[in-house]
């Protein structure tokens, strides 16, 4: 991963394709900052990402709330969990290339796969927290609807839930009923990371990662179906 260093005209680009112009520069400055960084001691983006965790679920929650007046509670929290999910995060960070910017330590740069994904959607919400401290809610809002907006409105925004569909799957092609398993927890207390894998008999396993393990299972089954056919492969991915 190659870092481009945050000067007066790489700021300028990012801010452009953010959409928000910093008051206080050093609060962009942080929320790219892994743990890792060399000096990063108490100004990396931790408590940003936690912050922003809540003010991106506040907003899409919002979102959903106004969209959709006729859906049911548990549609919307289908729809909300897909959303602020770390494969969605991860998706935005890509499109803004803040994968460029990051700064981290040696080691985690040769860092691939599920780490890395984990890495770009915790920078997002933390970039959310720090526009939401620089700017308010308005100024959070309006970056979660440029960048999340489409996504919401999507018509497969609400497929019933992944381990159900698996399930019933699983039981009329082999006859058995899936098994998850939990390979990894890592992260602090307050944003754990677990890592499942969900096996079939009959069929490959595939694995999920995310913020719970209830979410991480759903990723898995919902890798299944889509490499099954038995869902069309997300957009979001």
């Amino acid at each position: 991963m190659i870092r481009k260093p945050l000067n007066a005209e790489n700021r300028h680009t990012l801010e452009t394709a953010i959409g928000y112009h910093f008051v206080q520069q050093e609060r962009l400055d942080r929320a790219l900052t892994h743990s890792s960084a060399r000096n990063a001691k108490g100004s990396n983006y931790e408590r940003l990402e936690f912050l922003g965790d809540r003010v991106l679920g506040l907003c899409i929650a919002e979102l959903l709330f106004q969209t959709f007046r006729e859906a049911t509670e548990g549609e919307l929290s289908v729809r909300l969990n897909q959303l602020v999910s770390a494969e969605s995060c991860a998706v935005v960070a890509d499109a803004l290339e803040l994968h460029l910017y990051i700064r981290t330590g040696a080691d985690v740069k040769r860092v691939t796969g599920k780490h890395m994904l984990n890495i770009r959607a915790d920078v997002v919400e933390s970039l959310i927290a720090a526009i939401y401290l620089d700017g308010g809610l308005e100024a959070a809002r309006g970056f979660v609807l440029r960048h999340w907006g489409a996504r919401a409105v999507r018509a497969d925004g609400a497929r019933r839930d992944a381990k159900t569909e698996l399930q019933e799957w699983a039981h009329a092609k082999f006859g058995v009923a899936p098994s998850y398993r939990v390979d990894e927890r890592s992260g602090p207390d307050h944003d754990p990371r677990f890592t499942v894998t969900v096996e079939i008999a009959g069929t490959a396993p595939e694995t999920g990662t995310d913020r719970s393990k209830r979410a991480a299972e759903q990723v898995a089954a919902t890798k299944v179906l889509e490499r099954e056919g038995v869902w069309k492969a997300s957009e979001l991915k």
